[in-house]
């Protein structure tokens, strides 16, 4: 069974940073691409960030670009977002999952979904 366990999240202030990590079980990291998604309250799940599974190809929503950093451990099974020049905007629980391919844009083509890390951006 593929699954994620997200960690990492936090309250942070504007301007912080965080590392979030996701460590998978039951199955091998490198046969897939690793997306990012986060939900906010009262709003639709996003994809934020994707890397591929062997070019190490990264892609980002245009709101993180600059700011947040995908990255694989394949070694150690385990993917990572860090999340620099945090805004309020980016609270939210964030999730990890798999697909065969980069599709930010297509939530139905993920699985593995784990229980989510909250991050909260607040003064």
């Amino acid at each position: 069974q593929v699954q994620f366990v997200e960690s990492g999240g936090g309250l942070v202030q504007p301007g912080g940073s965080l590392r979030l990590s996701c460590a998978a079980s039951g199955f091998t990291l490198d046969w897939y691409a690793i997306s990012w998604f986060r939900q906010a309250p009262g709003k639709e799940r996003e994809g934020v960030s994707c890397i591929e599974r062997r070019n190490g190809q990264v892609e980002y929503v245009e709101s993180v670009k600059g700011r947040f950093t995908i990255s694989r451990d394949n070694a150690k099974n385990t993917a990572f977002l860090q999340m620099n020049s945090l805004k309020p905007e980016d609270t939210g629980v964030y999730y990890c999952a798999v697909s065969s391919m980069c599709e930010l844009d297509n939530i139905l083509a993920h699985e593995g979904w784990g229980q989510g890390t909250q991050v909260t951006v607040s003064s």
